[in-house]
């Protein structure tokens, strides 16, 4: 998965750019099932998201693993 499909999702489901961070961390924020959650998106546009940050993003999100199985 890239790093804009990734934040296109977070958009969807109502998450916003708090800030951007030095390098390439932007901040996301959003409510989901009542409770406020904070991505930190450690990189950007075109690149791939290995698996591990992708699993970590994922779990800051609080959104359902199947949102990011997907293709692109």
């Amino acid at each position: 998965m890239k790093f804009r499909d990734f934040i296109r999702i977070l958009e969807q489901h109502g998450f916003v750019l708090r800030r951007q961070s030095g390098g390439s961390h932007a901040i996301y924020r959003g409510t989901v099932k009542g409770k406020i959650q904070q991505v930190v998106v450690a990189g950007a546009g075109n690149d791939d998201i290995k698996p591990g940050t992708l699993g970590s993003m994922i779990r800051q999100s609080g959104l359902p693993n199947t949102l990011f199985r997907r293709s692109f």
